[in-house]
C-alpha cells in the first residue's frame, strides 16, 4: 500500500463536524483482495491487536469488526481500524473512522478523528506499516512504534492549565483556535478575539509583568503600599551576599533576581558557609540575586483573576512516606509511577528527580510513616503536591491578595505566602508575601492533592469574556455552484452602510472594510480564518467554495447565516465528485453547520435543494428554514409558507416577502441595477438571496433598499461587467458550467443588440460530459461562438478540451456559426475585430487581466447604465407598484 497524502481538516467537513485527518490511500497489490482472500490474516492481526475484538463497525455491537474480517473486507476499511485501535493504545483514543471510494481504482479516502494532530498522523503511517507487515507474514516493532506516538503526543500536547482554559471555553461556545505549537490559544472571532498563552492573556500588562519578574522591585512597590513583605537586598557578587547577611542578621532566603518555577531557590540559610553555596546555586539562573528574611511557617499560592481571588492552595515540598521496608530512592520510583505524573507541565503533577548529590539521604530506608522531604521549595514543578484551601483562607488574607495583584497590576496573579496558618488574618501573624507571578501555573488548583478541585480555567474565561461580552461577530456563510460572489459581495455593501467593518472572503480576494487584504481565490477556510482573525473585523461575510470544503472543511465552527444559492452541475469528476447528489452532500454542509437560532436560505428553484429541504430535518435546534423563489406560485412555496416560514420571491416585476397571510412588496426590479431591468433571471436569484439575508440579519429595510440600488454590475468585479468597445460591446464575466453559460446567454438574448458572440473556455479538470454539456449550453443560447483554451490545461492534452466542445457544439445544433480560435489573447482579439454593429461580445475568462488589458488597449469603456439595452415594455403591474 502507498500513502498519497495526509490532510488536516480543522474545522467541521463533509466527514464529521470535528476535526479529522484524511489519508488518501492506495491499496496497490491488494486492490479488490479482501482479508478473506489472505489465509490466517485475521488470526495473525487479532494476535498483534486484539483490542480490535471491541470494535463495532457497522453491525453496532462489540465484535461487529470482527465478523467484517471472517466475511471479508477490503484492506483500506482494515487499516481505518489498525490506526483507530493504535490510537486507543497511545492514549489518544478516537472511535470515529470512515473509508470511502477515493475517485479511482484502489484509491481509498480514510478519514479518522484525532486529538494530537502530529501524534495521530504518525499512527495512520505506522497503521499502514502495521497492515502490510501483517499481510506479509512479518514482525513488526508495535510496542516501540507505540512508545514513538506517545513521545510525539507528549511533546505537541497542551499542558494542563492551557486546556482547562480550553475546556472552559468550550462549555461556554467560546470558538478556539491554536497559533502555535505551544500554549498561545485564539478565543472568539473578530473583533471579540483574544489570546492567551497560558495563563497570560492578551491584556495582561507588559510593565505588571516585568514587575513581577523583577523580584525585588515587585517586593518595592508591595512594601510601599504597607504590604508584608521580607526585608532584603539585591547582591551582584559573593562578598556582597555575605556583608547583606550581616546586615539583616536573621535566616535568610536567596534566590534568582528574575527567577522562576521556584528554580536556584534556597532556604533557611543560617550560615556564611550557606550564603556562599547558595550564592552558587542561585546565580547558575541569574546574573543578580536576592537575599531576604527567610519567613518561617506554611507555602500558600493564591490565585487572583481580575482582581478577585478564585481560589488558594497549601502547597507541600516534593516528598515519599517512608514504610520501613524500601529506601528513598525506590520510594521515589513509585511515586513516579503514579499517572497523575509527568514531564515538566504536561500532567497534573510533575516527576521528582532524584537528586544524586545526596546518596546517603536516598539510599536510607526511613521509618513506616516518617515523611522525608525532597526539596526545599514547595513548587509544583520540582514534584511538589497542593492541599486546597479556598474555603479556609481569612478574609484579610483574600483581600491582601487581591490588593498586591491591583498594586501590581496583574490581571491573573499567583501570590505566594508563607503564613503560620491561612485562617488567621496575616496582621495576627508573622510572615506575607513573597513572591507574585505573572502567567502562574494552575495545576496545584485543577488536581489538587486533597481537597476540592477548583475550576480556575472557567473563572479565567469569565473575566475575558463576561456573561453579557459576545465571543463572536456575526457570520455570513454563502455557497452554491452559481451567484455565490455577487450574494457574498451584494451582503457586503449593504452592511457596510451601517459603518460596520465587514470582512468577505470571495473568489478575487479578502476584504476587510472594503479594503483589499489579499488577491487570488479566497473562499477556502484559511481565508475564512484570516477573516475571523481580524480583530477588526464586525462581521464576516464568507464564500465557501466546494473546492475548499472538500480539501480542509469549513473555517469556521458555526454561522448565524448559511446560504445555498442553487446546486448545478460543475466539478463532477473532481475530488471524487460523481454527481448532483455528491455535489449537494458538500454543499450542505454550509446548512448544517447554522447555528441553533440562525437561519438557512435557500433557492426553493433549485430541485436539490428542495430535495434536501424534504429530506434533511434542517429547522433542528431552532434553526429557521427561508427560502427564495421566481416561482411564487408553486406548491412548494405555497406549502413553505402556510407553515409559517418566510419567502421572498419575485413576481412579475417586483419583489415580495411571504411570512404566513401577509405579503409586503419590497422593491421594483428595474429599479435594482444588478437585475439589468429584469433580464438577468440569475442576478434576480443573487438579489433574493442577499436581501433575505440581511432581512434575517435585521438590517433596517432602508438601507437594503439604498444598498440594492447603489450596487452596479460595474463596481462587481469579474460579474457581468459590461465595456463598449469600437462598434459594439464586450461582457466580461466568469461562467464554468453549463447553466452558467445558458444563463449568461438567455439575458443577453432579451437585450436590445443586433446579434452575440460567445468567446468559451472550459475549465479541463471537469469530466469530459461536463465539458459537452457546457458546449450543448452554449449552442442553445448563443448563434456565434468562438472556442477558445485555458492555458492551464489541468492534465488534458492541448486541444483535447477544444475538440469536445467543438463536437457536442455542432452535435447540439449544426447550424451554430462556431470555430476553433485556441489562444485565449486572439480569440477575444479575433472577435472585436468581426465585430457588428450593436454585438454584444461574451467572453468568459480564465485570468480576468487579460480581457481588461486588451479592453483597455482598444480604450473601451465601462458600461454603468444598460437601460440603452432594456426593451421598453408597457408594464401596468410595474406602474402600480412604482406608484405605491
Amino acid at each position: 500500500m502507498n500513502i498519497r497524502s495526509i490532510r488536516t481538516f480543522t474545522g467541521p467537513n463533509v466527514f464529521n463536524h470535528q476535526p479529522i485527518l484524511l489519508m488518501i490511500l492506495e491499496l496497490q497489490d491488494l486492490t479488490e483482495k479482501a482479508s478473506t482472500d489472505l489465509p490466517g490474516f485475521t488470526d495473525r492481526l487479532i494476535a498483534v491487536l486484539p483490542g480490535i475484538h471491541k470494535h463495532h463497525c457497522s453491525p453496532g455491537y462489540e465484535g461487529g469488526f470482527i465478523e467484517r474480517l471472517n466475511r471479508g473486507t477490503y484492506f483500506a476499511h482494515i487499516t481505518e481500524h489498525v490506526a483507530l485501535e493504535l490510537s486507543d493504545l497511545a492514549g489518544i483514543g478516537v472511535t470515529y473512522g470512515k473509508t470511502i471510494y477515493g475517485g479511482a481504482e484502489g484509491v481509498y479516502q480514510v478519514a479518522v478523528r484525532y486529538k494530537c494532530e502530529e501524534g495521530m498522523r504518525f499512527l495512520l503511517e505506522t497503521a499502514v506499516e502495521l497492515v502490510a507487515a501483517v499481510v506479509g507474514r512479518k514482525k513488526y516493532p508495535i510496542e516501540e512504534k507505540i512508545c514513538e506516538a506517545k513521545k510525539i503526543i507528549s511533546r505537541n500536547a497542551m499542558g494542563p492549565s492551557t486546556l482547562s482554559l480550553i475546556h472552559a471555553a468550550e462549555a461556554r461556545g467560546i470558538p478556539w483556535s491554536r497559533l502555535n505549537e505551544e500554549s498561545l490559544i485564539q478565543f472568539g472571532y473578530g473583533k471579540h478575539r483574544k489570546i492567551i498563552q497560558a495563563t497570560t492573556t492578551g491584556v495582561t500588562s507588559d510593565i505588571a509583568v516585568r514587575i513581577a519578574q523583577d523580584k525585588d522591585c515587585a517586593k518595592k512597590i508591595l512594601e510601599q503600599a504597607s504590604l508584608p513583605v521580607p526585608r532584603g537586598i539585591v547582591v551582584g557578587s559573593e562578598e556582597e551576599a555575605l556583608v547583606a547577611f550581616q546586615e539583616l542578621a536573621t535566616t535568610v532566603a536567596m534566590k534568582p533576581h528574575d527567577g522562576h518555577h521556584g528554580n536556584g531557590v534556597c532556604l533557611n540559610i543560617s550560615s556564611p558557609e550557606k550564603v556562599r553555596e547558595a550564592w552558587r546555586v542561585a546565580r547558575e539562573f541569574s546574573s543578580s540575586v536576592i537575599i531576604e528574611e527567610f519567613f518561617t511557617g506554611q507555602d500558600f499560592r493564591v490565585l487572583v483573576v481580575g482582581g478577585k481571588m478564585v481560589a488558594a492552595a497549601h502547597r507541600i515540598p516534593a516528598h515519599v512516606v517512608g514504610n520501613g521496608k524500601l529506601t528513598v530512592r525506590e520510594l521515589i520510583a513509585i511515586e513516579n509511577e503514579n499517572p497523575l505524573r509527568g514531564e515538566g507541565h504536561e500532567k497534573p503533577m510533575t516527576y521528582i528527580d532524584v537528586d544524586e548529590k545526596n546518596k546517603l539521604k536516598l539510599d536510607t530506608v526511613p521509618q513506616n510513616g516518617t515523611i522525608v522531604y525532597l526539596k526545599e521549595t514547595a513548587n509544583l514543578s520540582t514534584g511538589g503536591s497542593a492541599e486546597d484551601v479556598t474555603e479556609d483562607i481569612h478574609p484579610e488574607n483574600r483581600e491582601m491578595c487581591e490588593r498586591a495583584a491591583r498594586i501590581i497590576g496583574l490581571d491573573v496573579c499567583g501570590i505566594d505566602l508563607i503564613l503560620e496558618d491561612i485562617k488567621k488574618s496575616w496582621m495576627e501573624q508573622k510572615g506575607g508575601i513573597i513572591e507574585v507571578n505573572a502567567g502562574p501555573g494552575i495545576r496545584m488548583h485543577l488536581y489538587p492533592s486533597r481537597g476540592k478541585s477548583r475550576d480556575v480555567g472557567r473563572a479565567i474565561v469569565d473575566y475575558l469574556y463576561p456573561p453579557n461580552l459576545p465571543s463572536r461577530v456575526p457570520i455570513i456563510s454563502v455557497t452554491g455552484t452559481n451567484g455565490k460572489t455577487t450574494v457574498s459581495r451584494l451582503i457586503t455593501h449593504i452592511i457596510s452602510r451601517l459603518d460596520l467593518v465587514v470582512g468577505n472572503t470571495t473568489t478575487d480576494g479578502i476584504y476587510i472594510g472594503g479594503k483589499q487584504v489579499v488577491r487570488g481565490d479566497t473562499t477556502g477556510p484559511a481565508s475564512a480564518k484570516v477573516v475571523l482573525n481580524d480583530p477588526g473585523v464586525e462581521v464576516a461575510v464568507l464564500e465557501t467554495a466546494r473546492g475548499g470544503i472538500m480539501r480542509r472543511g469549513l473555517g469556521y465552527d458555526w454561522s448565524d447565516v448559511g446560504i445555498i444559492t442553487n446546486v448545478q452541475a460543475d466539478h463532477i469528476g473532481q475530488d471524487g465528485i460523481e454527481d448532483l447528489d455528491d455535489i449537494l452532500r458538500v454543499k450542505s454542509l454550509v446548512a448544517e453547520r447554522v447555528r441553533s437560532g440562525g437561519h438557512i436560505i435557500l433557492n426553493a428553484d433549485s430541485a436539490p435543494l428542495r430535495k434536501l429541504m424534504t429530506e434533511k430535518n434542517l429547522t433542528t435546534e431552532g434553526r429557521k428554514l427561508v427560502i427564495f423563489s421566481r416561482d411564487p406560485d408553486s406548491e412548494f412555496v405555497i406549502n413553505h409558507v402556510e407553515k409559517g416560514n418566510r419567502a421572498y420571491v419575485h413576481r412579475e416585476s417586483a419583489i415580495y416577502e411571504l411570512h404566513g397571510n401577509r405579503e409586503t412588496f419590497i422593491a421594483n426590479t428595474r429599479d435594482i441595477p444588478l437585475t439589468i431591468g429584469g433580464t438577468a433571471d440569475f442576478q434576480i436569484e443573487n438579489v433574493l438571496a442577499a436581501f433575505a439575508a440581511c432581512d434575517v440579519m435585521e438590517v433596517p429595510l432602508r438601507e437594503c433598499l439604498d444598498g440594492l440600488r447603489s450596487f452596479h454590475n460595474s463596481t462587481n468585479s469579474g460579474r457581468t461587467n459590461l465595456y463598449q468597445v469600437g462598434r459594439g460591446y464586450v461582457l466580461v464575466d466568469y461562467g464554468h458550467n453549463p447553466e452558467a453559460i445558458r444563463s449568461v446567454g438567455k439575458m443577453v438574448a432579451g437585450w436590445n443588440i443586433s446579434s452575440s458572440t460567445l468567446v468559451l473556455g472550459v475549465p479541463g479538470d471537469r469530466s469530459e460530459e461536463m465539458i459537452g454539456l457546457s458546449g450543448l449550453a452554449a449552442a442553445e443560447v448563443f448563434p456565434k461562438i468562438i472556442i477558445r483554451e485555458d492555458e492551464d490545461l489541468r492534465e488534458r492534452q492541448v486541444g483535447e478540451v477544444p475538440e469536445i466542445l467543438l463536437r457536442y457544439i455542432r452535435k447540439t445544433n449544426p447550424d451554430v456559426d462556431v470555430k476553433v480560435i485556441s489562444d485565449c489573447r486572439l480569440s477575444l482579439e479575433r472577435a472585436i475585430d468581426e465585430m457588428k454593429e450593436n454585438e454584444v461580445i461574451v467572453y468568459l475568462y480564465e485570468d480576468i487581466e487579460l480581457p481588461r488589458k486588451i479592453i483597455r488597449e482598444r480604450k473601451g469603456q465601462v458600461i454603468h447604465d444598460f437601460s440603452r439595452f432594456i426593451p421598453i415594455q408597457q408594464d401596468e403591474y410595474y406602474e402600480e407598484q412604482a406608484w405605491h
